[in-house]
C-alpha cells in the first residue's frame, strides 16, 4: 500500500496545543494509529495556514517522535475537524473543493432546524422526530397550550448551552435553565401568570430558537438518560454504527451533554440489564437502523458527510426518538464508558474513508457546495 498524506483540519486552540500533545479530547495517538491502518501519513493544519495560490500550508507532522511544523504541499484529502463558521472561512473551503482538494464532514455544525427540516421529508423517519418548531409568540403558545413540558434550545448552539425547560406541574409552570447564581449553574423559577420571563422571550424571539417537545426519556437512578450513536462512513464509502453508549444527565439538570458533566456508561448499564438480554439486543438493533437511516437522510442533502454522532433518546416503553445531530463527534464518550476498542475505532473508520477518497480522488464526483447562512 503506497505510504499517502492526509490531512487532519483543526481549530487554532486545538491546533497550538499539538506540541505539547494538548489537544483536548482529541488523541493525536489515535489519529497517527488509525491513519497507519491504512498506510496513511497525518499532518495537521489549520484553514489559515492555507496557501491556495501554491497549493501548499504550514502543517505538523510527527518526525521521530516530535511534531515539526513544515510547508508542504496540501494533502489531496482533509478530514474537518473545525469549525468555520465565519463566511470568509466557508468561502476559503469552497475554494479548496474547488481546486479538487477533497474535504469531508466540510461542515460540522448545522442549525437545528434545518436538520430537523431535512428529516422531516422522510415519511419513514417522521415517527422518530419528536414535535418541534421555531420560536414565535404564536408558536410557544400553541406548544404551551398542547405539551406539558417543552425543550426550548438555540438552533445554533451546542454542548447544552442556552437550553431551557418550560414545564406544567400541579397547575403550574416553571422554568429550569442556566443561572450564573446558582452554585450548580442551573436553577428553576415559578413562572408568573405562566408567562415567561420579558428577557428570556426577548432572547428567543430575537435569535433563532427552537421549541420542542420534551421526550419522557428512560432514566437512570431517576435521571434522565439518552444515546450518543456514532455513524461513520467507512473503507467502503458506506454508512456504519460504530459504536453507542449512554449519557445520564446530572442530578441538578436535565441536560445529558459531556460537558455539563454528564456519567456516561454502555447502553445495557444505562437500562440496568445484561448486555445479552433479549430486550437490549433488540433495543440496539433498532438504534442501529434508525441511526443508519438518519444518516443517509442527511447525507442526500448536505454534502461530505462522512463522521457524525447522532444524540437519541428512548422512552420507558423503547420508543426512540432523534434529539439532536453533531458533525463533531466527541469520541472520547467510548473512552469514558469503558468501550476503549470501540473508541479507537471511532477514528480507523475516518481514516478508511480518507484512504478510499485518496484512492478514487480523481473518479469521485465532486458534489457542489454553497454556504446558505440561513443552514449554520
Amino acid at each position: 500500500m503506497l505510504q499517502e498524506t492526509i490531512g487532519i483540519m483543526f481549530d487554532s486552540r486545538m491546533y497550538r496545543g499539538i506540541p505539547a500533545g494538548r489537544t483536548g479530547q482529541e488523541s493525536l495517538e489515535n489519529v497517527e494509529q488509525a491513519a497507519a491502518c491504512y498506510g496513511l501519513t497525518p499532518c495537521f493544519l489549520r484553514l489559515e495556514d492555507v496557501d491556495l495560490d501554491t497549493k501548499t500550508c504550514m502543517a505538523y507532522v510527527k518526525k521521530e517522535g516530535i511534531y515539526v511544523r513544515q510547508r508542504m504541499p496540501l494533502p489531496p484529502v482533509i478530514h474537518n475537524r473545525a469549525l468555520q463558521l465565519r463566511r470568509s472561512e466557508q468561502h476559503q473551503v469552497t475554494k479548496l473543493l474547488l481546486q479538487g482538494i477533497q474535504v469531508y464532514n466540510v461542515r460540522n455544525r448545522y442549525r437545528k432546524d434545518h436538520i430537523h427540516e431535512i428529516l422531516y421529508q422522510d415519511p419513514g423517519l417522521r415517527q422518530y422526530l419528536p414535535r418541534a418548531v421555531k420560536a414565535t409568540p404564536d408558536s410557544l403558545a400553541y406548544m404551551m397550550e398542547h405539551y406539558d413540558d417543552l425543550v426550548i434550545k438555540p438552533c445554533s448552539g451546542s454542548i447544552g448551552h442556552g437550553i431551557m425547560r418550560i414545564f406544567q406541574k400541579d397547575g403550574q409552570w416553571k422554568l429550569t435553565c442556566e443561572a450564573r447564581t446558582s452554585r450548580k449553574g442551573w436553577a428553576t423559577f415559578r413562572l408568573n401568570k405562566g408567562q415567561l420571563p420579558s428577557a428570556t422571550l426577548r432572547r428567543i424571539f430575537r435569535h433563532a430558537y427552537l421549541i420542542e417537545e420534551r421526550i419522557p426519556l428512560v432514566r437512570y437512578e431517576g435521571r434522565p438518560v439518552d444515546l450518543r450513536v456514532s455513524v461513520q462512513r467507512g473503507s467502503d464509502g458506506l454508512w456504519g454504527i460504530t459504536g453507542i453508549f449512554a449519557k445520564v444527565a446530572p442530578a441538578h439538570t436535565f441536560v445529558t451533554n459531556i460537558a455539563q458533566g454528564s456519567k456516561v456508561m454502555t447502553l445495557a448499564e444505562a437500562l440496568n440489564l445484561p448486555s445479552t438480554d433479549w430486550y437490549v439486543l433488540e433495543l440496539d438493533t433498532r438504534i442501529r437502523s434508525v441511526g443508519l437511516r438518519i444518516a443517509r437522510t442527511l447525507a442526500s442533502s448536505l454534502p461530505h458527510l462522512a463522521d457524525l454522532g447522532l444524540d437519541l433518546g428512548i422512552t420507558e416503553k423503547g420508543q426512540i426518538y432523534f434529539i439532536e445531530c453533531n458533525g463533531r463527534d466527541q469520541r472520547y464518550g467510548f473512552r469514558k464508558a469503558g468501550m476503549t476498542e470501540t473508541w479507537k475505532a471511532s477514528y480507523r473508520h475516518p481514516m478508511a474513508y480518507g484512504r478510499l477518497l485518496l484512492e478514487q480522488n480523481s473518479r469521485i464526483p465532486r458534489q457542489p457546495q454553497t454556504y446558505d447562512r440561513g443552514l449554520y
